[in-house]
Parts: C-alpha cells; structure tokens; sequence
C-alpha cells in the first residue's frame, strides 16, 4: 500500500516491515521494539517511539542506513548494536535513556553531538569510529564508561562527564586525537582519569 509523504507508518510488532517504509510511528501497545525489528530496512529515516517504550533490543537498527532520525523520550536502555552502522543518523532524542549496550551507537559515522543526562552505564565500543562526533554531554548520573567507548572517534573535541573512581578505562578514549576539553560536574578531580583521555600533553 503506497502512503503520503506526511504520513507514518503504525509499528505494532510485526516481523517483517515493508522495505518502502520511510516514517515510522511505535503504536501505543508495544514497550520493547524487538531484536532486529528494522534490521538492514534500507529506506527508514525517522522512528518516533512514545513515552512507553521502555528498551530497544540487540540489533534493532542494525544497519538501517537511511535512518538520520529517531525520537525515543522514555527509553531506558539501548541495547547491543541497536543502532550499529546507521551512517545517516544525526538527531536522537533519548533524554531519559540510562544504559548503552556494547556497540549500539558504533559506527554511526554523521552523528555530531549527544547529551545524554541520564546514562549511568555505558558499554564497550558504544560509540567507537563515530568519527563525526564533536561534543558528549554526560550528567551526574554516570557510573562508568567502558573499553573502546570512543575509540577512534577522531572529531571528539569536548566531552563533560563526572569522573568518579574506576569510571573510565584506560582506552576509553584511544585514538580521539583532538580530544582537548574535559569539563566536569560536581567539582571532579580530573588528575585521577587523565591517562584514560590519552592526552599525553597532559601528562
């Protein structure tokens, strides 16, 4: 069935969604959009999710490479490689989200910043070769950032975190080359993480 260009395509669930699907509405019914739900979709470009949605599984977006946007307000957790390898993404919406699986933004080369205020756990390779990635915001709530987080995300530029004891891996940061400000919340001491930023000017 073809659909106008202003409308959105209902989600509730099914295995298998149209390849000519462009918007993508999440119907009230569902929490969780399942593992592999839009895997390799060739043509979405927007997914907006509403306050219920709660996760998004292993793989859900795996290589959906048209998708440059997704409104997810009331997701807690992403999980691993949900959104590996989208390289059109740019704007993500995801203000309550807490937990970042291994590998679920890796690869998503057109993303430029990301605030993320209510993240407590990121995992490994979360967003390794986002080589568009400028700035990372982090709110108080963060507890630790693991393994090759951002490795080998070239742009990053600045990112403000909070720095608590054993929260950041000694190559969290390797190969962000331009890398040069850090800024901290609540009144961290950054002598403690400098040798996961890999600054060695700071040194």
């Amino acid at each position: 069935m073809m659909m106008a260009a202003d409308e959105y395509y209902i989600f509730t669930g099914q295995r298998v969604v149209p390849q000519h699907i462009t918007r993508v509405r999440i119907d009230e019914s569902i929490s969780v959009i399942p593992a592999r739900a839009f895997y390799c979709h060739p043509n979405i470009e927007e997914v907006h999710c509403h306050d219920g949605v709660r996760k998004i599984e292993d793989g859900a977006f795996f290589m959906s490479r048209s998708l440059r946007r997704i409104n997810m307000p009331g997701v807690k957790e992403v999980e691993n490689e949900a959104f590996y390898d989208c390289p059109a993404l740019t704007d993500v919406e995801c203000d309550k989200l807490e937990i970042i699986g291994e590998g679920a933004f890796a690869r998503c080369k057109s993303l430029r910043s990301f605030n993320l205020p209510s993240v407590k756990i990121v995992e490994a390779c979360a967003f390794i070769r986002c080589k568009a990635l400028v700035n990372v915001k982090f709110g108080n709530k963060l507890e630790s950032i693991s393994d090759r987080a951002f490795r080998n995300c070239t742009s990053l530029e600045r990112i403000t975190l909070p720095l608590k004891d054993d929260m950041i891996c000694d190559n969290t940061f390797q190969g962000c080359v331009n890398l040069k400000h850090v800024d901290l919340v609540e009144g961290a001491i950054l002598h403690k993480a400098i040798a996961a930023f890999q600054m060695m000017e700071w040194r």
